[in-house]
């Protein structure tokens, strides 16, 4: 798991639609289903239920977005911290 794909996730979990996501982050849809699809199988839990042509987040989505969220938020205070850090 990257966390890349944790940023990825998190932005389709807020947007909820693939195709918005891609565009907020400048990718192209289709690598950015096959991250999604990679770290549902790392996981071993579906994220997201697809509904035609929208999707929603399951039960372990919800727990995993806000997790992964937290993780983000870790990782750019962390970074914060680096940059102000006497060398």
């Amino acid at each position: 798991m990257s966390l890349q794909q944790l940023q990825y996730f998190v932005v389709v979990a807020e947007e909820q639609h693939v195709t918005r996501a891609a565009a907020r982050l400048h990718v192209s849809q289709p690598p950015l289903s096959r991250q999604i699809q990679a770290l549902e199988d790392e996981l071993g839990q579906p994220l997201f239920e697809r509904r035609g042509r929208g999707i929603a987040l399951t039960a372990f989505g919800r727990y995993f977005a806000a997790e992964a969220a937290a993780i983000l938020a870790h990782v750019d205070t962390v970074v914060a911290a680096s940059k102000r850090w006497p060398s």
